[in-house]
């Protein structure tokens, strides 16, 4: 069970992104489907039926498209590495992955790799495309950029994430050398550790640029009891005035949805009248409140 799922904030055009993600990599799904619905309308501002999310699998790796608006514009702070075993693998991603989009770095060999490029795409999700002579435990895995004021701070990121979720453990890191980066000597160029058994990327930008952490990308949490979600809440949150429906903030800008387990049963499994209710419920809360959100589905 995929215990971290990142979750896109697109311009309303998840359905869209979602087909072009399915016709761009080999193995990837779509899955359910939640709407819109009445409740809360003054808040999302969107027409009950209309999609609000969408789940997705890509190479193994499960997403969230939100249908948020344009209020948070995607940036590269956070990127997904794609771990190719063939040339023809990566060249054919890179096409596809670049038209309509921005390159960051070019498709190349770099010190680090044979073949190697930073891509953000048609919709903005950003793709680090990287040739690889032997499959990790993960083909697909997110990566947190540390840049602008968090520039230098991936270690410490990193330790601290370690420290906040079981079933973690260091991997390898990487330090730029002062030749690479100057004035970033001993920073983390690229670094891994696994958090919740799932791997993660960090890494400091070694160029002066201002990529913030946004909501545009957040990372779900999946919690098995109130007692968990209340653990990560106390560790996590760090900016009040962004806590809102299970989103918080924590200390470096990065956005983390706490969502119990139940929830997702109850949005699966319920009537549309359940349903409703749920979702009116949660979106009164900052943190979720399992006994609460029983209680309307239950009615």
């Amino acid at each position: 069970m995929q215990n971290i799922i990142p979750t896109i904030w697109f311009n309303d055009n998840a359905e869209e992104a979602v087909r072009f993600y399915t016709s761009v990599f080999a193995h990837a799904t779509t899955g359910r489907i939640t709407p819109y619905t009445e409740a809360g309308k003054e808040q999302h501002g969107h027409q009950a039926g209309s999609v609000m999310t969408i789940e997705f699998e890509i190479e193994g790796m499960q997403f969230v498209g939100l249908n948020g608006g344009p209020q948070f514009p995607l940036t590269p702070a956070i990127s997904f590495f794609v771990n190719c075993v063939s040339e023809d693998e990566i060249n054919g991603l890179w096409q596809k992955l670049t038209k309509g989009g921005e390159v960051r770095l070019p498709l190349t060999a770099y010190p680090f790799s044979k073949r190697y490029g930073w891509v953000s795409d048609q919709f903005g999700v950003s793709w680090q495309l990287m040739l690889v002579d032997e499959m990790p435990p993960q083909k697909v895995m997110p990566s947190l950029l540390f840049a602008g004021e968090q520039t230098g701070h991936a270690e410490e990121a990193m330790q601290f994430y370690m420290s906040v979720f079981p079933d973690s453990k260091q991997g390898m890191v990487s330090r730029y050398q002062g030749n690479e980066a100057p004035g970033h000597e001993g920073q983390i160029a690229y670094g891994e550790c696994t958090l919740l058994g799932q791997q993660v990327g960090f890494m400091d930008s070694g160029v002066d640029q201002d990529v913030d952490f946004n909501e545009g990308i957040s990372l779900e949490v999946m919690c098995k009891d109130q007692a968990e979600i209340d653990a990560y809440w106390e560790k996590l949150s760090a900016v009040p005035e962004a806590e809102m429906c299970g989103w918080l903030k924590d200390k470096y800008g990065v956005s983390w949805q706490i969502v119990p387990t139940a929830m997702n049963d109850m949005l699966n499994n319920g009537t549309p009248e359940q349903i409703e209710r749920v979702v009116a419920a949660f979106m009164q809360m900052k943190k979720f409140d399992i006994a609460t959100l029983e209680r309307a589905y239950n009615g």
